[in-house]
């Protein structure tokens, strides 16, 4: 099924959560000199205008990146105001929000010279959306499935690996395809950096990709949410957003916190953020 496309949902309170959370992992391999292979195994159109029928049909940037947009002056966590000052970078007119950027811009910004980036898509439509986006010469569009690539490239031939895996999840297996996916992973390059999105819905999915994790002998897993509503109890769609970090970079887990700590209020009332070890430490 390839049904989904991300341009109904862009800029929503699940893309903050997520794209904040690769910003900060980014960061913190950047510190280091030696080359990193990036991974991005549904990568989506790459940048998405917040003006198009699709965007515009449910307007969910309105209760994720816009009331952040609005009051970014005013932000004092260091992670989140370069966050938002890149942000303000995708931005034609600096002071005007009118488009938010998938990961592969969140990724091929940060690109040096010595790195590279694999960004895979698997809808036609969407993956012609990415073709047409410009990007550094380090960054390989590839047109076909994201977890059966990662487990092609591996081993990578650069010393450090991080991958983004980012499913629709409209297939119930997908989530044990991630869990098999991220083993794998591990057994080829035990280091790589591994972040996993997942949604929150009633139906209560992410439990299967959550206990499979756990079982699976990998021994770092960290992960956090962020929550509209304090439970699934009488909502209907996804009401919140879950992020595993596999092999975290040290001090992840308090500067997502702090950065966390003033966007959850500007989502309204409910919303709130958690977080914790899944594995280790």
């Amino acid at each position: 099924m390839l049904s989904y496309q991300h341009a109904y949902h862009a800029g929503n309170f699940a893309d903050v959560h997520k794209h904040l959370t690769l910003y900060a992992v980014t960061d913190y391999l950047l510190r280091k000199k030696s080359s990193i292979t990036y991974i991005d195994t549904h990568a989506g159109r790459g940048l998405y205008p917040l003006a198009t029928k699709e965007t515009q049909r449910l307007q969910e940037y309105r209760e994720g990146v816009a009331p952040l947009w609005q009051v970014r002056q005013q932000l004092s966590d260091p992670l989140l105001g370069k966050w938002m000052a890149s942000l303000e970078s995708a931005q034609p007119q600096s002071t005007v929000l009118s488009h938010y950027p998938g990961s592969p811009w969140w990724l091929a910004q940060r690109l040096r010279e010595q790195d590279s980036l694999r960004l895979f898509e698997l809808h036609p439509g969407e993956h012609e959306h990415l073709s047409g986006q410009a990007l550094p010469k380090q960054a390989r569009r590839v047109y076909g499935d994201g977890l059966l690539g990662l487990k092609q490239l591996l081993p990578v031939a650069t010393p450090r690996l991080c991958v983004l895996i980012d499913p629709s999840y409209e297939r119930k297996v997908e989530y044990q395809e991630v869990v098999d996916a991220a083993a794998y992973n591990l057994e080829k390059a035990r280091h790589a950096v591994v972040m996993i999105w997942y949604p929150l819905l009633p139906a209560g999915h992410h439990d299967t990709l959550l206990s499979g994790l756990e079982a699976s002998g990998i021994r770092t897993i960290w992960h956090s949410e962020l929550l509209l509503r304090a439970s699934a109890e009488g909502t209907h769609g996804m009401y919140g957003s879950g992020m595993v970090v596999i092999n975290p970079p040290w001090g992840l887990d308090e500067q997502l916190s702090a950065a966390m700590a003033q966007v959850a209020p500007l989502l309204g009332s409910d919303s709130h953020y958690r977080a914790k070890w899944l594995v280790g430490e």
